[in-house]
């Protein structure tokens, strides 16, 4: 962009800002198996590159369904956001990810990991909302880890509330006493 036509310093802020909340909704979304929050971080027509899965952001889904259904606990940090506006409605952002993911496998067997690396997306801008358009996923750490022996339960002890998922995790409870 020439100095003509750079963008309104405060309209980028907020396109900042609205950009890292789609970020972390994905991250709730997946993280507390909440549906709805997921695909707001997405546009229907997104393409996905996501390891296992590289298609239609429907083919993540079905994934990420199959995957919730067998119990996965997920836990993703983001940071070290990089935003670069191509134009007042398209951005390439590249995002840090921390992941510990445990879960049974299709094949039934549970396994843990931790995974380190970087969301590479374009973000397209419709009607003042910014989404995920394209999305890469490069992984820079996989570290495969021993599943610990014993419930939750037995392994939180005191420490409680357990994070859960929709609609059940305290997140979605937030100001309601008693609940």
């Amino acid at each position: 962009m020439t100095a003509d036509t750079q963008p309104d310093p405060i309209a980028q802020l907020v396109a900042r800002d609205a950009i890292r909340d789609c970020l972390y909704r994905y991250a709730r979304g997946i993280d507390r198996a909440d549906e709805a929050a997921l695909m707001s971080s997405y546009w229907p027509e997104a393409h996905d590159s996501h390891g296992a899965t590289s298609g239609p952001i429907a083919d993540f889904y079905d994934r990420v369904r199959a995957a919730w259904a067998r119990g996965a606990r997920n836990v993703h940090q983001i940071s070290n956001i990089l935003i670069d506006f191509r134009s007042g409605t398209e951005a390439a952002v590249e995002s840090y990810f921390h992941a510990l993911q445990r879960g049974a496998g299709p094949d039934g067997v549970v396994r843990q990991v931790q995974m380190a690396g970087r969301y590479c997306d374009l973000f397209e801008c419709r009607d003042g909302e910014w989404r995920v358009i394209d999305r890469t996923v490069v992984y820079d750490w996989v570290d495969h880890q021993p599943v610990p022996e014993g419930s939750e339960a037995d392994r939180f002890g005191p420490r409680t509330p357990i994070g859960g998922s929709f609609p059940d995790d305290p997140v979605y409870h937030i100001g309601r006493h008693g609940g």
